[in-house]
């Protein structure tokens, strides 16, 4: 398969801070609607990673504008903004990142092992809508594959470290008294989720509200760790009581409000969403702490350190599996004449002039016929000689019918 048109463009945490990723931050809504987009203008494998830290879309197509133009018909941000912070990959240096990025190798925090989830259900969501073609099904299990063994054979994700127990150790770090702080978290996503269970597992408290749009999962959550959970109607009352706040929503504008906090008690707010939950004017605020991911973010630790020390041995596994993925693709682009020798050796079979052969059952041919497709794709990949060595399967199967 020829994946020249293979293409990635994306902004990150690299060279774009928060406010800027926000402007390119997709939900659901956003996503389904590119989709649609695509499917009009005859693209028809593609997908897009949109994560606290980047937003990428993988596809193939005419050229990296094309989908750059169709990411940002739906986001905040325009093009020529996505450009001026973008990166661009093609063929197998688009690949090449895919396996980077599922690796954990180009999160913000050396890696992060959530990035797996979040490529898992942005792969899932395209496929859903018919968008994940062959190719795309084998590299991202390529790179799921990789993944898992860079997780089990190095110590590339090990310890804690992660953007949600960064703001836990934050809290842990700046906050005298924790266990006699009103804690609320806002969102119970997947980051959210994680953030709660550290908070619990970490800080030794229970003094936490959940509010989430969807209540019935704050409340799960809550009755799982012996929290307490209330409506988002109530959202101003908690918001005033709380000491600590952590929003880890994928709402795509603010829902704290510089109102919500004027002539409050003094707050920390630990913001882990893109866009950003809280209102830009609450910042200035004189009661008002605010951390943000890109802050969280910089936290160094023993634990990264040794991190860093693994990377080679990641790169090493990224190399065998981008191999084996590379062989793949160059098999692909045989199919169509294994394909037609297929065919043609049972019609050979059918043909009295060919054949004396007293096979009948069609299992058993069928097994002899791939048998012959087997090795013949095995000398192709040694030597792409596809003609001589069609030919050459199409001899060596009429000689041995005929004997």
């Amino acid at each position: 398969m020829d994946f020249t048109h293979f293409f990635i463009a994306g902004i990150n945490y690299k060279k774009s801070e928060a406010s800027i990723r926000g402007l390119f931050a997709i939900n659901s809504d956003q996503y389904s609607n590119i989709l649609q987009k695509a499917g009009q203008i005859g693209l028809k494998e593609l997908f897009i990673l949109s994560t606290c830290n980047r937003t990428e879309i993988y596809g193939f197509a005419y050229s990296a504008d094309q989908l750059i133009e169709l990411l940002c018909s739906e986001t905040a941000g325009d093009a020529a903004t996505f450009k001026s912070s973008a990166y661009i990959k093609a063929g197998k240096e688009a690949v090449r990142h895919a396996f980077t990025v599922g690796a954990g190798l180009d999160s913000q925090i050396l890696g992060d092992y959530e990035i797996v989830g979040q490529l898992k259900t942005a792969v899932k969501f395209a496929k859903e809508q018919g968008f994940v073609g062959a190719f795309t099904e084998r590299l991202i299990n390529s790179v799921l594959q990789a993944s898992k063994q860079i997780k089990n054979h190095t110590e590339l994700s090990g310890g804690t470290v992660s953007v949600s127990f960064a703001a836990v150790q934050y809290i842990r770090n700046n906050v005298a008294n924790v266990r006699n702080k009103n804690i609320l978290l806002l969102g119970v996503g997947k980051i959210g989720r994680n953030t709660c269970k550290n908070l619990v597992d970490y800080l030794n408290t229970n003094n936490i509200t959940l509010i989430n749009r969807s209540p019935e999962k704050a409340a799960l959550l809550a009755g799982e760790l012996g929290l307490r959970s209330a409506s988002i109607d109530d959202i101003d009352k908690e918001i005033v009581q709380a000491d600590i706040i952590l929003a880890a929503t994928n709402a795509t504008e603010p829902i704290i409000l510089k109102s919500h906090l004027e002539d409050g008690n003094n707050k920390l707010i630990i913001d882990l969403s893109i866009p950003y939950n809280v209102e830009a004017s609450a910042t200035r605020l004189p009661n008002v702490r605010l951390v943000n991911v890109d802050e969280l973010s910089r936290l160094k630790d023993e634990t990264l350190k040794r991190r860093e020390a693994e990377v080679p041995k990641a790169k090493a596994i990224i190399a065998e599996l981008m191999a084996e993925f590379g062989e793949w693709c160059e098999m692909r682009k045989h199919a169509p004449m294994l394909k037609d020798l297929k065919l043609k050796l049972k019609q050979l079979h059918s043909n009295p002039i060919y054949t004396k052969s007293s096979i009948t059952c069609p299992k058993t041919l069928d097994v002899k016929i791939q048998k012959v497709i087997n090795e013949t794709a095995g000398k192709v990949r040694v030597e792409n000689q596809k003609g001589c060595q069609y030919i050459a399967a199409l001899n060596d199967f009429i000689s041995a019918q005929a004997s």
